[in-house]
């Protein structure tokens, strides 16, 4: 079975990188319809992708750049945002140039429907799929499932903790988890949380009487949030000059799992600019459910239903 993933994941893979060492091996992936993967060099101004297949040249004609564009449901971006990145595509046949030489005729939109109808098509609210971060809006994030299929992962669904803009948390071209938050008519919406573990689980990793480092998400009347890891904030007591989005030293002052509660101290606040680090995972595959995210004994439930 055909194993569909988001761009940029075939083109470390062996297999795909021996099929551009010969014109023999390319006509082979031809006649096998091979799902292959390569950097898009240039868009030119008919917004054909040219791209190199290392002993020639293929082209993805516009109209077989992205599912959605002959319908016009996808606009011309989607194609020339592909430069200098990764294209998976089906080789549909050879043509000569007008300097004779021969050039590879590709489609991007074959390639995707095809992981639409035999790998997307399957998916379930719940699953547990791999995504690469395509790009960042104020709103949420948007990651390729799979060929360059893209779902929309909303900002509150990125972690517990809150934040401001999803580039807190995660940066184009990172590789991550999601689960198949909801599909509508076509799209699917995608989440996040639910994999960077429960409360409790975050909890662990702490002792009261430590100081550990934290991130101010807010500040109120009576006190700051710090965020301690993604999925896990405590409330710190009221200090002068303290504002959200610094770095800050906190002493944890008491864990209390039954009211879902950290107390904390601030020692010390620091200026901070975000560089997003690979998220840790306490679930990487698989399917869920229902995702509790309060301890057993908390007097609040607090829990995704898929």
């Amino acid at each position: 079975m055909t194993e569909y993933l988001p761009e940029g994941g075939l083109t470390a893979r062996r297999r795909n990188a021996e099929f551009f060492s010969s014109e023999f091996l390319l006509h082979e992936a031809f006649s096998k319809g091979e799902i292959l993967e390569a950097k898009a060099k240039i868009c030119d101004s008919s917004h054909n992708l040219i791209v190199d297949l290392g002993v020639m040249r293929g082209i993805i004609p516009r109209e077989e750049g992205a599912l959605g564009i002959k319908e016009g449901l996808v606009r011309d971006i989607a194609i020339i945002s592909r430069v200098n990145r990764p294209v998976c595509f089906i080789i549909t046949g050879f043509e000569k140039d007008k300097n004779g030489k021969t050039v590879a005729v590709l489609s991007r939109e074959k390639a995707q429907r095809r992981c639409m109808e035999e790998y997307v098509s399957t998916l379930k609210t719940g699953d547990i799929v791999d995504a690469r971060v395509t790009h960042l809006e104020n709103f949420g994030a948007f990651a390729d499932i799979g060929c360059g299929i893209v779902a929309l992962m909303p900002i509150d669904a990125i972690s517990v903790s809150r934040i401001e803009h999803p580039r807190e948390r995660l940066a184009p071209g990172m590789n991550i988890k999601a689960v198949i938050k909801s599909i509508e008519n076509g799209r699917i919406s995608l989440s996040h949380k639910e994999l960077l573990g429960t409360w409790q689980e975050n909890a662990e990793k702490f002792t009261v009487g430590e100081t550990v480092s934290g991130i101010i998400r807010s500040v109120e009347s009576y006190g700051a949030f710090v965020e301690l890891t993604p999925n896990l904030a405590g409330l710190a007591e009221s200090k002068e000059g303290v504002k959200a989005g610094q770095q800050a030293s906190v002493y944890i002052k008491s864990i209390i799992p039954e009211k879902m509660k950290i107390k904390l101290i601030i020692i010390d606040t620091f200026d901070y600019n975000y560089n997003p680090l690979k998220p840790e995972y306490y679930i990487e595959s698989g399917h869920i459910d229902r995702f509790v995210y309060s301890p057993e004994n908390c007097e609040k439930l607090i829990e995704t239903k898929f």
